[in-house]
């Protein structure tokens, strides 16, 4: 749906963070000369705004006399309009938003309003449940190395709509779970897709596993991509038919792989990437997802892989703090599900590590990595968050079979100081938590920043993601 076909019609924004923000903006910067002004009154189109009690001020404060701003989403209020669009985080499965579908209600978001104005675009879509920032990322990166103007945006940090008029000729975009849906939405084919892994996250939001895993690979099924760009060693992605697009591995033999650290395109070596600066292997084998993309494009990416190394790492993503009274702090703040700690967890195999683990309990299964820990287990896993008891329980006994020390805090500040006192002088504290950050904190870059504060560093020098936006 373009933005022009809401004339007419009864248009309400669910959600006033950051997307909801750049959806109000877009469709006032449409209302001159777009034809969405409201024909009957001559003004601009009505909207009305849910959001929360403490966004009312703010959003009052814009003067803006078309704009109605109330604070309950209801179901009967959500049906009395024809089209809602939704900031990401907000579930359409919430029971309010079903009903409202029911009695006839659309629900669209800005990624596809974005898509359905932009729909000659040259688009790189990235989605993964692991690693997906760090892919579009570096996709840019090496784009921007070639030459080529390229935005960096979507879910890494700056909303599709912030950059509607935006001038580019290539569009590195991450997708969350939340947006890959509004993709297909709109209607328009993105040339390339990249799906870095699909495994069980956000269930709280998706309802299940299941649909969990639907709405991540729409991106695949029903955006039908002209490129696909699919890893090798994904089970999921590996069986999944996409008669609609041309698929290209990553991952295999004869395509962009890793042979330890070194990265190959078929048996070519072209990169040590140890020289790479994204830590873990994991995180360096997404070079070959990207590279995989960059060919796709009708590029070399072979041309263009040494630039890797000029890469700036993401912030909150096994970011390395410093080092205070010999102990090493490292933030991993963006870790949400078990085996992202697990991951983590792999770089620092070599090392003593105290791993703090917990948040926001979503009902994810940690039973595989409380089997993962009787095999290779850190010096000590400090648990915290609505989940932590959970978590800790589950692992008290292979904590007492294997020899770790287990511990259960009230809070951050508790877990660092029970890590410290295991650790000595000597060792990691790793904030990687496998959980959402709500409830003491607004998201996982409030929790890195505060994890931060508290081991002794600069909480403001660690959040810029570098590279947002068009350059």
């Amino acid at each position: 749906m373009r933005i022009s076909q809401l004339e007419g019609r009864r248009v309400a924004l669910w959600g006033w963070g950051r997307e909801g923000r750049a959806a109000y903006r877009a469709l006032r910067a449409r209302d001159s000369g777009s034809g969405i002004r409201d024909s009957k009154a001559g003004g601009a189109l009505p909207l009305t705004l849910f959001c929360g009690e403490d966004e009312v001020e703010q959003a009052n404060a814009l003067g803006d006399p078309a704009l109605q701003v109330e604070t309950e989403a209801t179901a009967e209020r959500l049906a009395a309009f024809d089209v809602v669009i939704k900031s990401p985080g907000i579930s359409p499965y919430r029971p309010e938003a079903m009903a409202a579908r029911e009695r006839g209600t659309a629900f669209i978001g800005g990624t596809s309003l974005w898509f359905a104005e932009r729909p000659d675009a040259r688009t790189v879509c990235v989605t993964g449940t692991k690693g997906k920032s760090t892919t579009t990322a570096l996709l840019a990166h090496l784009l921007r190395a070639g030459g080529h103007r390229t935005a960096l945006c979507g879910n890494i940090g700056l909303p599709l709509l912030e950059l509607l008029d935006g001038e580019a000729e290539l569009w590195a975009i991450e997708l969350s779970s939340y947006q890959t849906r509004d993709v297909a939405a709109s209607g328009v084919r993105p040339e390339i897709a990249v799906v870095t892994n699909v495994f069980p996250e956000h269930l709280d939001w998706h309802g299940s596993e299941q649909r969990y895993v639907e709405d991540k690979l729409a991106l695949l099924t029903d955006a039908r991509p002209r490129i696909a760009v699919l890893n090798a060693d994904d089970p999921r992605l590996a069986a999944l038919p996409l008669p609609d697009s041309d698929v290209r591995w990553f991952g295999r033999a004869d395509g962009w792989h890793m042979r330890g650290d070194a990265l190959h395109r078929g048996d070519d070596f072209v990169l040590d990437t140890r020289d790479v600066p994204v830590p873990g292997r994991h995180n360096r084998g997404n070079l070959c997802a990207v590279l995989t993309a960059i060919d796709a494009l009708g590029f070399d990416g072979a041309a263009l892989a040494s630039h890797a190394v000029s890469f700036r790492p993401l912030p909150h993503r096994l970011q390395t703090l410093g080092v205070r009274d010999g102990i090493t702090y490292v933030n991993d703040s963006i870790s949400t599900t078990p085996h992202a700690s697990l991951a983590a967890l792999d770089v620092f195999r070599d090392r003593r590590v105290a791993l703090l683990a917990g948040g926001h309990d979503r009902g994810l299964d940690w039973s595989g990595f409380a089997e993962a820990m009787k095999l290779r287990a850190p010096v000590a896993i400090v648990t915290m968050g609505q989940n932590g008891r959970r978590i800790h329980d589950l692992l008290a006994p292979v904590a007492r079979a294997g020899g770790f020390v287990l511990a259960d805090a009230t809070d951050m500040a508790d877990a660092i100081g029970r890590a410290r006192a295991v650790l000595g002088d000597e060792g990691v504290i790793l904030l990687s938590p496998g959980a959402p950050s709500f409830g003491p904190y607004r998201d996982y870059t409030e929790r890195g920043r505060h994890f931060a504060e508290l081991a002794g560093f600069d909480p403001k020098a660690i959040s810029g993601i570098p590279g947002l936006g068009i350059a």
